[in-house]
């Protein structure tokens, strides 16, 4: 569905690259993750798969057309929701005669039905809402697009708890096998039971590229206060029952996956991390 074929990009005149021949593989029918610190380039990443920014080498595909094109062909089958936008000071009515006939699968009625899920009508005006309001309002609009590649950069910034809540339910309403929602977030507690796929990124290549089954089935999350145990893990962190460790599945056992310390762990073992999971530098 999208591919970055070894991409590199640099703002301005700056010889630092933020992104150095980097590739990368999605197809959809998936909710993925894109994790890694600030500065590693998955803002940027964004813009580029929207054909935003114009990368100084490689290429970036949707259905095998280039994006930096723009051509309607792609722009009809992809949706942006930045971390920081503004919306115009118009009725949401007219928000929607406006943008919607560029996305020729836009739903009305998804649209309402995503609205409920925040509990907003559709009878509003965007000048009145707040900032978390208008970030509701737009994260409903761009799943009703029914576009097949939906991207949403730090989309729970802003949002107070039963938004976030809200915000799982909205995501798991609109997926289907025919889309992938790509999800930048650095509030990995916010996405955990959503992903079916991680990426982590650093230093301007993939840590880890897998989805949450495989990653349940090489590792294995647990809880425990066990001296021994914490010795042998991959990883470990203080929670309040004693250490929060990250183990090799060798038992084939299930557990579910805890996000934060996959993050952790990877940032603070890469290599060993890129072995397990067999990911090309």
């Amino acid at each position: 569905m999208i591919t970055t074929e070894q991409l590199t990009f640099y703002y301005g005149r700056s010889k630092k690259a933020v992104l150095d021949d980097f590739s990368l593989e999605l197809g959809t029918g998936m909710v993925c993750g894109l994790l890694g610190k600030n500065g590693v380039g998955k803002s940027t990443l964004l813009y580029l798969m929207m054909g935003l920014l114009t990368a100084h080498k490689g290429k970036i595909k949707v259905n095998g057309i280039d994006v930096r094109k723009r051509l309607p062909v792609t722009l009809k089958e992809t949706f942006l929701v930045p971390e920081e936008f503004n919306l115009p000071p118009i009725s949401l009515f007219q928000f929607v005669e406006l943008n919607s006939p560029f996305y020729p699968n836009f739903s009305k009625e998804d649209l309402v039905r995503y609205l409920h899920y925040f509990e907003m009508d559709f009878d509003i005006h965007l000048k009145a809402l707040s900032m978390g309001q208008k970030k509701k309002v737009f994260m409903s609009f761009a799943l009703a697009t029914n576009t097949s590649i939906l991207l949403m950069d730090e989309p729970t910034n802003g949002l107070d708890i039963p938004a976030k809540s809200q915000f799982r339910k909205l995501i798991a309403s609109g997926m289907n096998q025919d889309r992938l929602i790509l999800i930048s977030s650095h509030q990995v507690r916010d996405i955990d039971k959503i992903l079916d796929h991680v990426l982590i990124m650093d230093k301007n290549h993939l840590l880890l590229d897998a989805s949450t089954e495989e990653i349940c089935k090489h590792l294995f999350f647990m809880e425990s206060d066990d001296i021994f145990l914490k010795e042998q893990a991959i990883y470990h962190s203080p929670s309040v029952k004693g250490n929060y460790l990250l183990m090799e599945n060798s038992q084939q056992q299930e557990s579910e996956l805890n996000l934060e310390v996959l993050f952790n762990a990877t940032l603070a073992h890469p290599e060993r991390m890129e072995r397990l999971f067999n990911v090309k530098s």
